[in-house]
């Protein structure tokens, strides 16, 4: 370990609430450690946001010294060990250690224990095995240490036996390559999901669209969906045929902070069949699948056209399907676009996010005299439409000059 990387760990150890936790919880007949996650962004760079510690108290025992030492203590698994302690805004999941008597690969039976190497053997992958004392002293049972500074995921032991507790680390192995890997997949491990991947089919869709939603915004993501997709691992997870080609080009294009879901519809959306396929398979929520019906609807509308749009075909798609949506099919349909084709479609994007919102309301349309009914949508939309063709103009006084003649042509 590095001088530097030391005194990073020095630090994170140092901050206020973990030091007072440390404090309450190691000593008197007990040890904790903080473990997993925290400790690999740590000892890479990066941020240890989520603080998992591992103790040998008992969860009653982690309660009582926790609020002896001014934190609240939240009982979130305690079934499974786990109590959230939290104090001055941060929280942190602290668990009784614990091994595995059985399995049925969705969910574990555990005992409590006292052993942190059963407990750091019973992980998924060695770079989440990594524990972190007190004092700073690093524990790796499993050769995670290497892993994590040769860039791979590997199981921890016989990768076949940890899928077969848990098939749900057939994903976790590809988000956590896409995330923290490199180069190709670890060549047993890639074995051992392909051999399980019928397991897949037994897990809760909400677990398995949490999964693909974190994997879809890894970094790496491009070449470990063709890697699942060679295994013959990605159809079963989105039931469909996924386009490869245009969500690399799409990922390469608009890189970090773009929603999960957009991604998701350049992997697996072309029809409004599609956004209700993946509704049904991902058990997405109403939101999730709002945005992703709507890039649906956008696709279907612009699709048929021949060569790029103009500006007022996209505000017309967009009055239905939103700008947000429409933008987003307009950047999928023209992912191969290239040199002065993206630019226009810059240009395009930039232009809609401009247009100003239409005004008028159904009530608008009955304040003209027009009485409730279908009448009054169909003033509306022939208002909306010539507004467009006619520029978007902006004002409500000038608005509602669109829904007079609108209302003047009804039959």
């Amino acid at each position: 370990m590095t001088g530097e990387r030391a005194g990073e760990i020095a630090c994170f150890l140092a901050q206020p609430a973990l030091a007072r936790l440390l404090s309450a919880l190691d000593g008197n007949g007990e040890e904790t450690r903080v473990v997993g996650g925290a400790v690999r962004n740590l000892l890479l760079g990066e941020p240890a946001s989520d603080v998992d510690l591992a103790t040998t108290a008992l969860p009653q025992e982690t309660i009582r010294r926790g609020k002896a030492a001014g934190f609240k203590a939240v009982p979130t698994g305690i079934e499974h060990g786990t109590v959230t302690l939290v104090a001055e805004g941060t929280s942190f999941e602290v668990t009784t250690l614990r091994r595995d008597v059985e399995t049925d690969g969705r969910r574990a039976k555990v005992v409590f224990g006292r052993d942190f190497v059963a407990d750091a053997l019973r992980r998924d992958f060695t770079i989440n095995a990594l524990g972190l004392g007190r004092d700073g002293t690093l524990r790796d049972y499993c050769g995670g240490l290497d892993d994590l500074a040769q860039r791979r995921v590997r199981f921890i032991g016989d990768a076949a036996a940890r899928i077969r507790e848990d098939y749900l680390r057939i994903l976790r192995f590809f988000r956590f390559h896409a995330r923290y890997g490199a180069g190709e997949p670890d060549a047993e491990g890639l074995r051992a999901c392909i051999a399980g991947r019928e397991g897949l089919a037994g897990l809760s869709r909400e677990r398995v669209r949490a999964e693909l939603l974190k994997l879809l915004v890894a970094p790496r993501v491009s070449p470990t969906l063709q890697a699942m997709a060679g295994a013959g691992l990605l159809m079963p997870v989105i039931g469909g045929v996924p386009h490869l080609s245009r969500f690399a080009l799409v990922a390469e294009d608009h890189g970090e902070g773009v929603h999960a879901v957009f991604r998701l519809a350049a992997l697996a959306v072309s029809v409004g069949e599609d956004a209700l396929r993946l509704r049904e398979r991902l058990r997405l929520s109403n939101e999730e699948f709002d945005r992703t019906a709507r890039i649906a609807s956008a696709l279907e509308k612009l699709g048929g056209r021949a060569g790029l749009p103009d500006i007022a075909a996209l505000r017309l798609v967009a009055h239905d399907a939103g700008n947000d949506a429409t933008a987003a099919a307009l950047a999928l349909l023209n992912a191969t676009a290239a040199g002065e084709g993206k630019d226009k479609v810059q240009r395009l994007i930039s232009e809609l996010g401009r247009t100003p919102r239409f005004e008028p309301t159904g009530k608008d349309v009955i304040g003209l005299g027009v009485p409730p009914g279908p009448r009054v949508g169909q003033a509306l939309a022939a208002a909306r439409q010539s507004w467009i063709e006619a520029g978007c103009v902006s004002g409500m006084g000038e608005q509602i000059e669109f829904v007079r003649m609108a209302v003047a042509a009804l039959p």
